[in-house]
């Protein structure tokens, strides 16, 4: 049971930059990232409360390019988006504690919880995470415009946004089995430039500002930092998932706020 945390040397990702990484040779496992180039996994907020036509409109607006999946990503509450405060609704069972004697509280993902995964889904192992008291829920059901993969979202009108992907790792490869770990999937650098354009909207060639290796638990991380549209990346595997927790923030919160979000970031783990 520990911590570790091993910086990767060259973290900012440039044109012909090369990444140095201490990896032992049992990290160092094979892996088959299954992403199409140039394919983009459109990451929306969900629309609620609009009239039938004003919906579909929206829709068509998504289909139309990258630029719409990047502000619906990195939309604040206020856009569209509504946060719900802390309670039972249809489809959701609350995940987080009381605060913490510094205002902070833990969510973690309710073993009966279904997300906007609907039918089918195999149970998913448990996360955690830790947020200042004003961040909130929103709402994510099988209809999410972001698909099926988004398994939670958080915001805060003040501090930034919060969205987790839980991914089956056959999508990216056959042969992974139900143990699967973050190496196997990938070295950093494979894992961002697979991912990191599901997560902005945009390639991230010379937008990787830093990535670490942590290890918690027995369990490696992958952490990463890219410059705007601002996000702080984490990426791990668990049992058949892959998971990605993003944490980011407008410039004005960015400014304000970076000890928090990268507080919230460091926090992820998976139970």
């Amino acid at each position: 049971m520990g911590t570790v945390v091993q910086s990767i040397s060259c973290l900012s990702w440039r044109k012909n930059s090369q990444i140095v990484t201490s990896q032992s040779a049992g990290e160092k496992a094979q892996s088959r990232i299954r992403a199409s180039a140039g394919s983009t996994q459109k990451w929306c907020c969900t629309v609620e409360n609009e009239e039938f036509s004003g919906l579909m409109n929206r829709r068509a607006a998504v289909a139309s390019g990258v630029a719409l999946v990047s502000s619906a990503v990195f939309g604040f509450p206020g856009d569209g988006l509504a946060v719900v405060k802390q309670g039972l609704l249809a489809g959701r069972i609350p995940g987080l504690s009381e605060p913490d004697e510094q205002g902070w509280r833990t969510y973690r993902r309710p073993d009966e919880k279904s997300g906007g995964h609907g039918v089918g889904w195999s149970p998913i192992i448990p996360y955690l995470f830790s947020v200042p008291q004003d961040w909130e829920e929103v709402p994510v059901s099988i209809a999410d415009l972001g698909g099926t993969e988004i398994d939670l979202r958080f915001a805060s009108p003040k501090e930034g946004r919060i969205f987790v992907i839980v991914a089956p790792v056959l999508r990216f490869a056959d042969d992974l089995g139900d143990n699967a770990t973050i190496e196997q999937i990938g070295t950093p650098e494979k894992v961002i430039n697979a991912f990191g354009p599901e997560v902005i909207g945009e390639n991230v060639e010379g937008k990787v500002l830093s990535a670490e290796v942590a290890e918690h638990s027995g369990r490696k991380y992958y952490q990463f930092e890219l410059e705007p549209p601002h996000v702080l990346i984490t990426a791990t595997a668990a049992g058949n998932r892959l998971y990605l927790f993003s944490v980011t923030g407008n410039g004005l919160q960015w400014k304000k706020h970076y000890k928090d979000l990268k507080r919230i970031a460091d926090s992820f783990r998976v139970v």
